[in-house]
């Protein structure tokens, strides 16, 4: 059996299956922003700050480049092929059944792990808001076993339970997700600008000299970790993750072909104008090397450096909600890749059913909703969050690597939106994200390698015999 057996776009579009199409360009904008402004702004910065001085809005700057050349080539892709299944689906066309199958893994590793180390980061802004209150959740119910040393935790119930919201969220319909996402980037992108408004009147510029302390890379005396734009630009990548999951959307959106690329590129945009802005704003405001006071909430360092209290408790609600809506987007990005790699026979026929009354993929959403839930709410993940930066930037390079090639063998498809300066664009993309990729620690290889093994044995072991494609291509050679 050919192991590179590959999909027409013909037969992507024709297996489209009829979930409900009513996401327009601001819907898809909105889902795009959801999902990236959210940990980067009000967690990664504060470590971002600490390893690249001011110089962190060039690292921003970096990372969007990177993710901007790998975004114009997912947008290409998206008008050639506008289904369900994002980097796992356009695999699947460009370098077959094998290859789509370790990305479409790749990707549930990335989507959940995202979801439930976030609910982590939710837990803790809960937990500050209820003490803003006088209420308080007894010690033990604020976080996985040995989160936190020399404190006794054993489960984080308000990332579970808010997982599982999301979660009901999802599978009761498209229309109600995109309702519930769009209104909640509104207001956090209301309170983000609230923020800039008031606090851009404090900074000092004297606190952006020397404006990049450490140069490009180096390494200081005494420390092995790199400091410089570079490894800040592979920290902060992490705050650009989920524009791609704008592309699982395809069957749910109208006229795609042009839809999907605006909404990728004007999520990208929004998103980088208000990253460099606040990273600027919070840099001008607190001399860099006192964020290693705060490095969990940086934001809240500065408000306080600035004394107005009162904006405190409003940042603490935008970083609920923010958080909120990046769950919401990786778990519904990894909902519809499972549902895309169920119909092409990959995985069991129970992760692609659609529900005939909410026109979703319930089962398969509640199933990994749990899974993610309990993750989030038992496992210690600190460890593991580098492994959501080296699944999404091997997926990018793939998409990119993709491009290159559906350009040389199918030079006349149909495309709604083209790459501009191929081959120049998706050789960017690919170098940037080795660059980055080369920022990350052995052990997160090594991790990779484990999950890499066990989806092959996934494949080998189940995938392969029960190959929609390879059924039919048997048939045919019968």
């Amino acid at each position: 059996m050919d192991l590179f057996r590959k999909k027409s776009v013909d037969q992507l579009v024709a297996e489209s299956t009829p979930l409900k199409r009513t996401m327009h360009t601001f819907d898809l904008t909105m889902l795009g922003i959801g999902a990236i402004i959210g940990t980067g702004i009000f967690v990664l910065t504060g470590k971002g700050a600490l390893t690249a001085g001011p110089a962190l809005s060039l690292s921003f700057l970096m990372a969007a480049v990177c993710c901007g050349f790998a975004g114009l080539c997912y947008a290409e892709f998206a008008s050639m092929a506008p289904v369900s299944g994002s980097a796992y689906s356009y695999s699947y066309l460009a370098f077959g059944e094998l290859i789509a199958f370790i990305i479409g893994w790749d990707l549930i590793l990335e989507y959940a792990l995202q979801a439930a180390t976030v609910s982590a980061g939710w837990s803790g802004y809960f937990n500050k808001l209820l003490e803003g209150f006088g209420l308080h959740l007894p010690v033990e119910l604020t976080a996985a076993y040995g989160t936190t040393p020399g404190v006794a935790t054993y489960f984080n119930l308000p990332g579970f339970v808010i997982v599982l919201l999301i979660t009901w969220v999802l599978s009761i319909g498209i229309n109600q997700t995109k309702k519930t996402n769009d209104i909640m980037v509104l207001i956090k992108l209301a309170i983000i600008v609230l923020f800039i408004v008031c606090t851009v009147w404090f900074v000092n510029p004297s606190n952006w000299k020397p404006f990049s302390p450490y140069g490009v890379y180096t390494f200081q005396p005494g420390s092995t970790q790199p400091y410089g734009v570079l490894p800040a630009a592979s920290i902060v990548f992490f705050s650009f993750i989920g524009f791609d999951a704008v592309s699982s959307s395809a069957e749910e959106t109208v006229n795609p072909n042009k839809t999907l690329p605006r909404g990728i590129l004007l999520s990208l945009a929004v998103s980088t104008v208000l990253y460099v802005a606040m990273t600027l704003i919070m840099t001008g405001i607190v001399p860099y090397q006192e964020f290693a006071n705060f490095i969990d909430a940086p934001v809240a360092g500065v408000i306080l450096a600035t004394g107005m209290n009162w904006l405190a408790v409003i940042v603490n609600l935008g970083a609920l909600i923010g958080m909120t809506t990046v769950m919401l987007v990786q778990l519904y990005g990894q909902s519809r890749i499972c549902y895309a790699m169920s119909r092409d026979g990959l995985f069991p026929k129970f992760f692609g059913e659609v529900n005939p009354k909410y026109r979703t993929p319930f089962k398969g959403t509640w199933f990994f909703g749990l899974l993610t839930a309990i993750a989030g709410g038992c496992i210690n993940i600190n460890i593991l969050f580098e492994l959501v930066n080296i699944g999404t930037l091997t997926a990018f390079i793939i998409v990119s690597a993709g491009i290159l090639w559906m350009r040389r063998t199918q030079p006349n498809a149909h495309r709604g939106f083209r790459a501009p300066l191929v081959p120049f664009t998706p050789i960017c993309a690919i170098v940037f994200c080795l660059v980055l990729i080369a920022g990350l620690n052995w052990e997160t290889w090594v991790r990779f390698a484990v999950w890499f093994a066990l989806g092959l044995c996934v494949y080998f072991g189940y995938s392969r015999r029960r190959s929609k494609l390879g059924r039919e291509l048997a048939e045919s050679a019968d």
